[in-house]
């Protein structure tokens, strides 16, 4: 009777323990970050040089609609903006929202303020580094003119 009993704790334990090394494995896979990862963040981001970060979410959003996006949300306290463009799919003739970015703006140290520029196209990243560069292009000349009171 115990040998019996034995034998049905070890068929429950074995499940059980596949299970946890499964989620362990799974969880571990989900933090690991490689060199790729980290090459997609540096071409994300850029740091310039100024701590106000109010001007700078006003540039961000101006630059975003200049390049045709539509605003979908902004918040100066989080430093978050999030916006999305719309493009048209010649088979269906209807918009749907292909591209969105996220731009989040955080303080790096006492002078400067890092931007953070992260898009999705057809829900996939986007790691080509061209329209990164592009946007940020955008976005010094904005903040240039801003920084210049220029209209």
């Amino acid at each position: 009777m115990t040998s019996d009993r034995s034998k049905r704790n070890v068929l429950l334990l074995i499940p059980l323990l596949l299970l946890e090394a499964a989620c362990a494995t799974t969880h571990d896979r989900l933090l690991d970050m490689d060199t790729s990862q980290v090459q997609l963040r540096s071409i994300q981001s850029r740091a310039f040089d100024t701590t106000d970060k109010e001007k700078t979410m006003r540039a961000i959003i101006a630059t975003l609609q200049d390049l045709g996006f539509m605003l979908d949300r902004a918040d100066y306290t989080l430093g978050v903006v999030a916006a999305s463009k719309a493009r048209a799919d010649s088979m269906q003739m209807q918009a749907a929202a292909s591209l969105r970015v996220t731009v989040t703006v955080r303080p790096r140290g006492e002078k400067q303020l890092l931007v953070r520029c992260n898009a999705e196209y057809l829900r996939s990243p986007v790691t080509d580094a061209k329209p990164y560069q592009n946007f940020f292009n955008s976005l010094e000349k904005a903040m240039f003119l801003e920084a210049h009171q220029v209209d």
